[in-house]
């Protein structure tokens, strides 16, 4: 719409959703992975906005980058190329500044027995609530968890639940994790959840730890029933922590070996940048170091029974990575083993010292013999040899 001498193409694609907003996109395939793909695969000319941050072999979605080739934005960041985009936009009275949001109604029931009841009984088509006097429903005792008929839950095998015409589906784990701190602080009173006199003198969690993933899960539901009981005026607070602690990741150092692409034919470490190489993660417990056990990989799995290797000096030598650890990279660790060897206070102290909680870091057990020694020395301080406290 900005540039009279050129014309934009207009391309269909599936992967646009034609629901989501306008149903139309600006393709920028250099900062995008998916336009990139599409516009390789068409062949369509791909304008570099980032600079020499993209190279032209993959979509770099960096969103702090400054615009180049990009007209009167040239030379502004993207948070503020975008500010100025719309101005111009609303300007020039071709469009309007509008703000879509993501939310979509939530799936709150599950066709499987662990979750709580939905306190509800069918009339023919229609749902009625429980009367007060029936609550609190609880899961009736069963000896099988298989699926009932048509998809169904367990409970619709469940005669008497079934002859009460009672909802067969349960709520998901997030229902009651959303609330139950509130109900710790009052767990006996059989009138309500929590008293306010209780909830008053216990207050918000002090801090909350769990993973970056629980923001759009348990965390935004907790939120959401910690206003609306506020708003009731049932709870004196309308947060439901005092403080948020997201930890990091314990990462693997992973392994890789490197294939001839088409082939079944691996190349050590350092030839790998002579040939055209695919690199594949491979099980940490067979590389002593970075020296692949040839043996071993090649009775690891079928398909490299008859591999072939170029090596350096003799050896086979691995490439490494520190990344997430996952047992689809091959690079996990069985705590089982440390805590055998060392103890479960050994294993635990030494996760605290190997960096900030909130900090992701990688697995390395050089410094664990220290904590050993530590812990032994704390130990002996309060317990005599024969396993009385001094």
């Amino acid at each position: 719409p900005f540039a009279k001498d050129r014309l934009v193409p207009i391309w269909i694609s599936e992967y646009v959703l034609a629901g989501y907003g306008t149903g139309a996109i600006m393709g920028v395939p250099c900062g995008d992975e998916r336009d990139h793909k599409f516009a390789t695969h068409f062949s369509i000319p791909i304008t570099n906005i980032i600079g020499d941050l993209y190279t032209g072999a993959e979509a770099i979605t960096t969103k702090d980058a400054v615009l180049v080739n990009s007209g009167f934005l040239t030379g502004l960041s993207m948070a503020d190329a975008i500010e100025v985009a719309i101005r111009a936009v609303e300007e020039k009275g071709i469009g309007t500044r509008k703000t879509n949001y993501k939310m979509r109604d939530a799936a709150f029931s599950r066709q499987r027995y662990w979750g709580e009841p939905f306190p509800i009984r069918w009339n023919q088509e229609t749902a009625e609530p429980l009367p007060e006097s029936q609550l609190p429903l609880e899961l009736p005792k069963v000896d099988s968890y298989q699926p009932g008929p048509d998809a169904q839950g367990p409970l619709a095998n469940i005669p008497e639940w079934v002859s009460r015409q009672l909802e067969t589906n349960t709520m998901p784990g997030y229902a009651g994790s959303s609330w139950y701190f509130l109900r710790f602080m009052d767990p006996h009173n059989a009138t309500e959840f929590c008293s306010r006199k209780q909830s008053d003198y216990w207050n918000q969690v002090d801090l909350y730890i769990g993973g970056t993933e629980h923001a759009v899960g348990h965390l935004l539901y907790s939120r959401m029933w910690t206003k609306v009981l506020f708003d009731l005026g049932l709870i004196g607070y309308d947060e439901p922590f005092k403080r948020l602690l997201n930890q990091g990741m314990i990462q693997g150092s992973s392994r890789f070996v490197y294939r001839k692409r088409g082939t079944n034919n691996f190349v050590s470490y350092g030839l790998k940048d002579n040939y055209d190489t695919d690199a594949i993660n491979v099980d940490v417990n067979i590389v002593d170091g970075t020296e692949l056990d040839l043996a071993a990989f090649k009775a690891w799995r079928p398909e490299y029974s008859s591999a072939q290797f170029e090596l350096e000096n003799g050896k086979y030598i691995c490439g490494t990575e520190v990344e997430k650890m996952s047992k689809s990279k091959f690079n996990t660790v069985n705590p089982d083993l440390l805590v055998e060897k060392y103890g479960a206070d050994t294993f635990r102290m030494y996760e605290m010292f190997l960096g900030p909680v909130e900090l992701s870091k990688p697995w390395d057990t050089k410094g664990i013999e220290g904590v050993h020694r530590f812990l032994k020395k704390f130990w002996r301080l309060y317990m005599s040899e024969d396993g009385k406290l001094r």
